[in-house]
């Protein structure tokens, strides 16, 4: 007696109807065995993986999977057959036939029985794309307000020499008691000061204005040019402290980088031995090249009283860190300067001792 009701399918009928959603199915259906080859796969993922028979049931699946995703996908496969418990949006990327790169996002389910894995695939790679995308804006505008944060301290920090230069020559001006060429000779490098001024302001407007300002531009420099434009931004301020200035650039004469970086590296290191001076002691600022197994370097030393790197280490570049009591010390100046080199690939290193002076090398990027 067949207690079946007259609408329930026959078995050969099931059978069929599953046959043809296997085949007809526009989501991507596999069968794999714990052999680690395919089975079975629907032409829907034939499609989308592109491989003619021969291959795609010859191979092993572990040739067709990207190799950053290979161990992951090995690990999670073993621990679904010896586990038998169902995997579920397990992604990894696979290499189609005509060599693109593709994300799928699988669900699995082991049967131990008949030493299968049936799987249901969804080709999220749109997906993925729309998260690189993402991620890559969100990284750009990370790196783009960081580098307008360092622009802004960059500004703020290096015009104040400049300005400290022509208060240093107004404290100085007496015209009731300067004779006229002394006066005319003040007239000179208040316009050397000014124009100092106009310069520095002039280039950080050119660095705002520019539309993308995490592009960089790296050009060969030649080191006294730029090393003389800043000490004569700062004329009066090395004068009325009555520091001398030496140089030596005839190991190398350029370097390849960012001009705005160098000057403000410049600026910052001269300043910086100004106002770590010994007391009652002309301070002395020696600068010279190096060439060592092909790279640039550019060393800084002073006479000044230095810094005790025992307790400090590398908190010396570090963003508003101070290590003497002087009044007119930020914590901002070696931290531009480090921030400039590393932003180009290039490093520095400090070499001091208490009451000794410093030697800052800067190691340019090849």
């Amino acid at each position: 007696m067949d207690f079946r009701t007259k609408n329930e399918p026959t078995y050969e009928m099931t059978s069929f109807k599953m046959e043809l959603f296997f085949e007809l199915s526009l989501d991507l259906f596999s069968v794999a065995g714990f052999d680690g080859y395919f089975k079975r796969v629907n032409p829907a993922l034939k499609k989308v993986l592109g491989y003619p028979d021969e291959i795609l049931y010859g191979r092993p699946i572990n040739s067709f999977i990207h190799k950053e995703d290979l161990d992951a996908t090995v690990e999670t496969r073993n621990y679904i057959i010896s586990d038998g418990i169902p995997l579920l949006n397990f992604e990894n990327r696979y290499l189609t036939y005509s060599g693109d790169i593709i994300w799928l996002s699988w669900t699995s389910v082991p049967a131990k029985e008949e030493g299968f894995i049936y799987a249901v695939a969804k080709n999220i790679t749109h997906k993925k794309k729309l998260e690189e995308d993402r991620n890559s804006l969100i990284t750009k505008l990370t790196q783009s307000n960081k580098k307008l944060k360092e622009l802004t301290f960059t500004t703020s920090h290096d015009l104040r020499s400049p300005v400290n230069n022509l208060l240093s020559l107004f404290s100085i001006f007496n015209a009731s008691t300067m004779e006229k060429s002394e006066i005319l000779e003040f007239i000179e490098l208040m316009q050397l000061s000014t124009e100092g001024l106009k310069n520095t302001l002039d280039g950080y407007v050119d660095d705002l204005s520019r539309r993308d300002v995490l592009a960089v531009t790296v050009e060969p420099l030649n080191l006294e040019r730029v090393l003389k434009k800043v000490v004569n931004s700062i004329k009066s301020l090395i004068e009325a402290s009555n520091t001398v200035v030496q140089f030596d650039f005839s190991a190398c004469k350029e370097v390849s980088f960012n001009e705005a970086y160098l000057e403000s590296i410049c600026l910052n290191m001269l300043t910086n031995s100004i106002k770590y001076a010994k007391p009652g002691v002309s301070p002395v600022i020696s600068i010279h090249s190096n060439m060592t197994i092909g790279q640039t370097q550019l060393v800084f030393e002073d006479n000044g009283i230095g810094f005790d790197m025992d307790k400090i280490g590398d908190k010396v570049f570090g963003f508003r860190e101070t290590f003497h009591t002087n009044r007119d010390s930020k914590g901002i100046g070696l931290y531009l300067v480090h921030n400039h080199i590393t932003a180009l690939g290039g490093k520095i290193e400090i070499d001091s001792k208490p009451g000794q002076g410093a030697r800052f090398t800067i190691t340019f990027k090849e």
